[in-house]
């Protein structure tokens, strides 16, 4: 009987402490923001207010759900003002407060991503310089993310320099990108210079997952497509949202599935990855700027279902397999378990949790 008491004590001990690390994992860690590309601020120039459209950035859905929001001018360069400016307080404020104690998760948008690159490459160094604590990031959520750049940036510099040569189609779909011309400074433009793009902190020492959420859909009535390689979501193609170790004609993040969530064999899938970078979620349904709202765009795939954080607790999503067809035309479609009704932003922060 005593035996049979000890057994319990521990089983419900075990259980205790499992339950505690759960707890933590679903509602410890912080979420830090890290925008996008403020095509407005690239055509308008300054004067701008950095924090209000970093604000306005995230507020139809990822604002209430997060902690801190790293905002930052499109007009200045990420390895300069961008990052001595805007990053580096923001990293020590974070440090002084204890807020990635816990953990944080970053979630950028699009060239947020390669902000995030060179945040991470630097942060510990910084801030060890400095006499402060670094912080202690578990992971980054990359949604549409520009960190292997964007051909449209290439093509906006030539066309503000004068060197992309007289083409209407190219002007025309930079126009529709950007809201207007290019006035004043290329800003961050330059960096997401394909090549540019993919020099940033290219071999970071940190080791966090950068766990990518792609989309395939389309925007401007298709009019950047033409201009960006492989699939894409109309602003960032796929090897740069999938994190590919090259720019090439990509078409799916996965050998083994497609965008659409169809089963087969991907002869045009990514090859390699950059280092630490794992393919999550992708979808055809979403474009470039539906993947960070709320609303619920199509049914979504995974390229991987799950992936280990940097402190051990593992990201997970749950799918099912769906045929259609008969006979010869029969397919089999891979899915992620809620998404026909979820949108993809809310199926990430339901994984956080």
């Amino acid at each position: 009987m005593q035996h049979k008491i000890k057994y319990f004590l521990r089983l419900s001990w075990l259980f205790l402490l499992s339950s505690v690390a759960f707890n933590t994992f679903a509602s410890g860690y912080k979420v830090v923001l890290i925008h996008g590309l403020q095509t407005s601020q690239i055509t308008s120039g300054y004067p701008i207010d950095v924090p209000a459209d970093g604000a306005s950035y995230w507020s139809e859905f990822w604002a209430q759900h997060a902690d801190v929001r790293i905002d930052w001018p499109a007009l200045e360069r990420i390895e300069g003002k961008i990052a001595s400016n805007y990053v580096w307080p923001k990293l020590k404020q974070m440090s002084q407060q204890g807020t990635c104690q816990p953990g944080c998760i970053l979630v950028t948008h699009s060239t947020g991503d390669l902000v995030a690159r060179y945040l991470l490459d630097n942060q510990a160094n910084w801030l060890e310089n400095a006499g402060m604590t670094p912080l202690n990031i578990v992971a980054t959520f990359d949604i549409a993310g520009a960190g292997g750049g964007s051909e449209l940036a290439d093509l906006a510099v030539s066309v503000a320099q004068g060197t992309a040569g007289l083409n209407p189609l190219l002007e025309a779909a930079i126009t529709v990108w950007l809201g207007g011309s290019v006035e004043g400074r290329l800003g961050v433009l330059n960096d997401l210079k394909v090549n540019n793009a993919r020099q940033i902190a290219a071999l970071p020492e940190a080791r966090t997952p950068r766990l990518r959420f792609v989309a395939d859909g389309t925007l401007f009535l298709g009019a950047t497509k033409l201009f960006l390689k492989g699939t894409d979501d109309s602003v960032v193609a796929t090897h740069s949202a999938c994190g590919a170790s090259r720019a090439d004609n990509f078409g799916s993040c996965s050998a083994s599935i497609a965008t659409s969530g169809k089963l087969a064999s991907q002869s045009d899938a990514v090859s390699g990855f950059m280092p630490h970078h794992y393919p999550m979620l992708m979808s055809d349904k979403y474009d470039h700027f539906s993947v960070i709202n709320d609303r619920a765009e199509g049914k979504v795939t995974a390229a991987l279902t799950s992936r280990q954080l940097l402190d051990g607790n593992v990201v997970n999503f749950n799918t099912y397999d769906e045929q259609t067809g008969a006979w010869f035309w029969k397919s089999t479609y891979r899915y992620v378990e809620n998404s026909a009704n979820n949108s993809l932003s809310r199926l990430m922060l339901n994984a956080m949790r």
